[in-house]
């Protein structure tokens, strides 16, 4: 009976670990003025989220004022990796934009958008 208790309770956390979004995990930015951070993708709901963990500049790892807040919300999957109706905020510019991402291998393609004017990174997966 044991044995099946552990048998059963390991197949149940493999399960969860196998039905993560692939969009979940720390993604790389890219540099914008001098600077990049680590994003923590995570489920927020019934949608994805992405928390800024680390931030970097030129000399390095530094404790900027936005680690904690959200880079990325409201990210709805789409299917096929497709990611949209979310928004980004670009803390250089204290700007918030309409947003989609795409997943391709381990680079994320994100879009920030006001009107017909897009801003486009491709973001790289740390884990």
């Amino acid at each position: 009976m044991k044995r099946l208790l552990t048998a059963a309770v390991a197949l149940i956390v493999t399960a969860g670990a196998a039905l993560a979004d692939p969009v979940e995990g720390t993604w790389q930015t890219q540099v914008d003025e001098g600077n990049f951070a680590f994003v923590e993708i995570k489920p927020c709901g019934d949608k994805f989220c992405g928390t800024i963990s680390r931030t970097f500049n030129s000399d390095g790892e530094w404790k900027s004022g936005n680690i904690g807040k959200n880079l990325v919300w409201d990210m709805t999957a789409k299917g096929n990796g497709d990611y949209g109706d979310g928004k980004i905020w670009q803390p250089s510019k204290d700007k918030v934009y309409k947003s989609k991402m795409s997943l391709n291998g381990d680079r994320l393609n994100v879009s920030g958008c006001i009107g017909p004017i897009c801003k486009k990174q491709t973001w790289a997966r740390v884990k």
